[in-house]
């Protein structure tokens, strides 16, 4: 079963690892709350500098998010 996008997408998670980037990041303004988030799923690895991460792994907060990863806050993919 696939994970809703507001799961998947969800950049509060605390154990988020500092190596993912998104575009939402470098946007110098609040966010207006009358306007829903696009969830666009723009994100990168600060790292490898693309939707990757060093361990192969698609770089989304989902997946970021798991202290587990081998990469996890190091940028280390073994």
């Amino acid at each position: 079963m696939r994970m809703p996008d507001a799961e998947r997408f969800d950049v509060s998670s605390e154990s988020l690892c500092t190596g993912l980037r998104w575009k939402g990041q470098f946007v110098l303004s609040e966010r207006d709350q009358s306007v829903p988030p696009t969830n666009d799923g723009l994100f990168w690895c600060l790292y490898t500098q693309t939707c990757i991460g060093p361990d192969g792994k698609i770089a989304e907060p989902s997946v970021c998010s798991q202290p587990g990863r081998k990469c996890h806050g190091s940028g280390r993919g073994v």
